[in-house]
């Protein structure tokens, strides 16, 4: 069995066990629920539980995309069968972070809230812990463009590791082995953020469920990070920055 091949098993692996763990969290977030939809011990508001349903959510949204983009513009095997399992996975998981929302009784959307500022909050039922919800922190500082744990967004990206929209049309322009290279490279990215995003819940969520779904999703995606790399090496490419 080839490096590659075992690599793209063991990846292949870990996302059934990350499909495992949203399915059992599922069961266990409804079996929490009252009769009317919303446990008793539902999270916060601006809660880490709450916070990284919200973002993921939205990480997860553009994997989709980026992966259906890149299934339509190559022929090459490999690279369409991740892309499957991405897209396939991510979107599964997106449903389960946003049914939990609606268990919880709470809005898929805050407009208020700055992406990734439940890295830095430790209070789960009511507000922000160190920063305001205009994102500044409480001395009145604004926090825009820095780290909120989880890495700094690019200029023009929303979250850490999410690609901006030149980047897209990039991908959405390109084809063959071009598209199978930027495509590699902007997952890596997005992967790198979304692992650090789901430490931080593993750490912070107080919702056992959804620990154990983040803690699937960081053991998928680093074995998916190190297929990506052989991957591109494959094709004379490396990882980005």
């Amino acid at each position: 069995m080839t490096r590659t091949t075992r690599t793209y098993w063991a990846a292949g692996t870990a996302v059934l066990l990350a499909l495992l763990f949203a399915a059992a969290a599922t069961v266990t977030a409804a079996s929490d629920s009252d009769g009317g939809g919303t446990s008793a011990r539902a999270p916060g508001l601006y809660s880490p539980d709450a916070g990284f349903a919200r973002d993921m959510a939205v990480h997860h949204q553009q994997a989709v995309e980026m992966s259906f983009l890149v299934r339509d513009r190559t022929k090459d095997e490999p690279v369409r069968g991740l892309a499957y399992d991405i897209a396939n996975t991510q979107a599964n998981q997106r449903g389960m972070l946003l049914g939990w929302l609606d268990l919880w009784g709470l809005p898929k959307v805050v407009a208020d809230e700055p992406p990734m500022s439940w890295m830095g909050t430790t209070d789960q039922h009511g507000g922000h812990t160190g920063h305001d919800m205009a994102g500044h922190d409480m001395g009145g500082n604004d926090m825009a463009g820095h780290d909120m744990g989880g890495g700094a967004a690019k200029p023009g990206a929303l979250m850490a590791g999410m690609a901006t929209k030149e980047e897209l049309a990039q991908l959405g322009a390109a084809e063959g082995r071009d598209a199978e290279v930027l495509y590699l490279q902007l997952m890596t990215d997005h992967h790198k953020g979304g692992v650090a995003m789901a430490q931080g819940c593993a750490t912070q969520c107080k919702t056992p469920a959804e620990r154990d779904l983040a803690r699937g999703m960081v053991e998928a995606q680093q074995s998916e990070l190190t297929l990506m790399a052989d991957m591109l090496k494959q094709r004379g490419a490396a990882p980005r920055g």
